[in-house]
């Protein structure tokens, strides 16, 4: 499954970086995705996470930059470290330097947690 799960990898990360994040989402979240915020909050299930995904896109006025660091694939594991610029339309921005550690089954994300630098 490695070399498989390194293919996934690579192409979620080349949809996330030329900015297609609901695309990629919707593409390879499992129905029972969960996500882990930061704080430790967490989102069940792929409705709920594409709502939540959808609204942040909705949010965001320019993306100055989505670039894709490094990643690796281990086991039914991927780690993708990421730099993102983004100006919103509330006139903030968001920069993150951020790790998205993702857990794969049968060639979808069940569990992507995220990770500040």
């Amino acid at each position: 499954m490695e070399s498989n799960l390194q293919e996934l990898v690579k192409e979620l990360n080349g949809m996330v970086s030329s900015g297609q994040l609901v695309d990629a989402a919707e593409k390879f979240y499992a129905p029972n995705v969960k996500t882990i915020e930061y704080d430790g909050s967490v989102t069940d299930g792929k409705p709920a996470t594409m709502k939540k995904l959808i609204d942040f896109v909705a949010s965001i006025q320019t993306v100055k930059k989505i670039e894709l660091l490094r990643s690796v694939a281990d086991g039914n594991a991927s780690f993708s470290e990421y730099i993102l610029d983004l100006d919103m339309k509330d006139g903030s921005n968001v920069y993150l330097h951020e790790i998205i550690r993702a857990l794969w089954e049968g060639g979808k994300v069940v569990e992507e947690r995220y990770f500040k630098s």
